[in-house]
């Protein structure tokens, strides 16, 4: 059922377009200041993709999902961390946009397609969005986390200096 060609070209032109929508996404939110509500609104919107695991259809080994979302904490959000700045301009806080973030988006979506054939052969499409997603939630999660902190940080500096 799910080695179905359509389903499978269908995935990936929803995966694509879902990751050029966070891109266009991301850019457009450096022109504008930015907000505690839209530091911690993603990862807490993101979290309720975890519904899909109610589904069997989507069921994958524990250490598999532990190693997908290990591999997004240890590998991929380290990146975004290090590169994602946000800075004071008079009284508000705007994220300054960094190239990483496009890269790691398209750099998991090309991984997601060179491992296509060898993934397809251990887990169905359904499992396959359910490592990715879990892959994607370890990277958001420790980023927003490190934003958070920093934006804490920088609007606590204001209350201080007022």
């Amino acid at each position: 059922m799910w080695s179905n060609p359509l389903l499978q070209a269908g995935s990936l032109v929803f995966s694509a377009l879902a990751g050029i929508s966070l891109i266009v996404l991301r850019l457009r939110a450096g022109k504008k200041p930015t907000t505690l509500k839209k530091i911690i609104m993603p990862p807490l919107g993101m979290a309720t993709g975890f519904a899909m695991f109610a589904f069997p259809v989507t069921h994958i080994p524990w250490m598999w999902g532990l190693s997908a979302f290990g591999t997004g904490l240890l590998l991929f959000a380290f990146p975004l961390i290090v590169t994602t700045r946000l800075e004071r301009v008079e009284e508000h806080i705007f994220v300054r946009r960094s190239k990483a973030f496009i890269a790691i988006m398209v750099t998991l979506f090309l991984l997601r397609l060179l491992l296509h054939n060898v993934v397809e052969q251990y887990m169905s499409i359904p499992q396959t969005g359910a490592i990715f997603y879990l892959l994607a939630f370890g990277m958001i999660v420790p980023w927003r986390f490190a934003m958070l902190g920093d934006f804490l940080r920088l609007r606590n500096v204001e209350r201080h200096h007022v």
